[in-house]
């Protein structure tokens, strides 16, 4: 794997993914995977798939806190941040953009085209990420077993309760058959006792981690106090204990915002929906829904307070638990769990690729041929992402522009 890098290098990298990540946290995740492990070989298959199941198990936006690790990892604290500012940052831009001229273009059907086409594109990346996950996360019958097992249970009890229980079925699996040496090796169950030693004082000596997690606590404490019924702190309380407290990303948080800011009369029911549609075309986080909401309660101001405080305890959470499992990822009895979290991961991503293509997106016969093209363009012309979401976007525009042609 590379060496250590800047933050400027992270910033451009990240910047990039967040003008062109279109589809949600499991697309993300496939994005991220095809720039940092195939391209730029930041870390390995493993590594990345540790990481994606740790995020995974903690509440807030899994894919940003998944990119922000990757800074941190690459660049340190600055990395982190400059990880999650070029990840966020353009579709926070768009969304206070879109809280001023939401109706403007809402009902022309060159976009609705074009939005139509953004999902199509987000269907072949998921299928990309599943596929090549599945290879080097699921090698033998036992996980792959396992990852199937995880995606049937998702299709009963879809949401972030089917999603925290597979992950825990992945973690038991894997922690029972530790001996199994399809898991865990005997050569590298003895070079992990080797190093496990010297992994306990890094646990021990990480204040960084520990300032972290205890701002986080203080903050959602915080939060429970007696706050003003309105003003810029009443404000942060409701974003930062939605996003401190939500398993399961940007969809999940929708109910709790709705609860905090629509039933006591901060926006109203119809601007909040605006929003949520508006997010779902935006390339980055659906958390960047913040920006939207913040700018229709208070302005400009109002969305910088939104977006800090519902990212932030994601984030304090990512950065306080990384080095910690970092560390404990060298102990054969967490190995064990971490391989079998990371092929209920791989049957997560399964899941999510199925909703997404017999549910959310697929509306004519035309868009099989346009998802097929674009998985083609991944996998055989090992075309760039933005390349396949021009060439998805323009052909649903193209088709809700003309229908009577096709």
């Amino acid at each position: 794997m590379s060496e250590k890098g800047s933050a400027w290098e992270v910033l451009r990298a990240f910047l990039a993914l967040g003008l062109t990540s279109f589809g949600g946290p499991i697309a993300h995740l496939g994005y991220f995977r095809r720039e940092f492990v195939e391209k730029r070989q930041w870390l390995g298959p493993e590594d990345y798939g540790a990481l994606v199941s740790l995020c995974q198990f903690l509440p807030g936006p899994a894919s940003s806190q998944v990119g922000f690790c990757l800074g941190l990892k690459r660049a340190g604290l600055l990395g982190g941040l400059a990880a999650w500012l070029g990840f966020t940052l353009p579709s926070c831009v768009v969304m206070v953009a879109a809280a001023h001229y939401i109706h403007v273009f809402q009902h022309q059907p060159a976009i609705s085209g074009l939005l139509h086409g953004l999902q199509l594109a987000a269907v072949a990346v998921v299928a990309q990420a599943v596929w090549m996950m599945a290879q080097s996360l699921c090698p033998d019958t036992p996980r792959r077993a396992l990852a199937l097992l995880a995606a049937a249970v998702l299709g009963l009890m879809p949401g972030s309760g089917g999603q925290l229980m597979v992950l825990g079925i992945g973690a038991l699996t894997g922690w029972a058959t530790l001996d199994d040496s399809s898991l865990v090796k005997h050569r590298e169950r003895r070079r992990m006792a080797r190093e496990w030693p010297e992994a306990k004082r890094e646990i021990r000596l990480h204040g960084p981690a520990l300032f972290s997690l205890a701002l986080f606590g203080l903050l959602l404490a915080a939060t429970l106090l007696p706050l003003p019924v309105h003003g810029p702190w009443a404000l942060a309380g409701a974003f930062y204990h939605a996003g401190a407290l939500v398993f399961g990303g940007g969809h999940v948080v929708l109910p709790l915002l709705h609860n905090s800011l629509v039933t006591p009369g901060w926006i109203s029911p119809q601007l909040f929906l605006s929003g949520y549609g508006a997010a779902q075309a935006m390339p980055g986080p659906l958390f960047s829904v913040a920006g939207f909401l913040g700018t229709a309660i208070s302005g400009e101001r109002g969305a910088l307070i939104a977006i800090i405080a519902l990212f932030l305890p994601g984030l304090l959470l990512a950065g306080g638990t990384l080095p910690y499992w970092q560390a404990l990822r060298r102990k054969p009895q967490i190995a064990a769990v971490v391989k079998g979290v990371n092929a209920a991961v791989v049957g997560l991503l399964g899941a999510a690729l199925i909703n997404l293509f017999t549910i959310s997106t697929v509306q004519s016969l035309w868009d099989l041929p346009i998802m097929l093209g674009a998985l083609l363009l991944l996998t055989v012309g090992r075309a760039r992402p933005l390349i396949v979401v021009v060439f998805c976007a323009a052909a649903g525009s193209l088709i809700f522009t003309y229908p009577y042609i096709f």
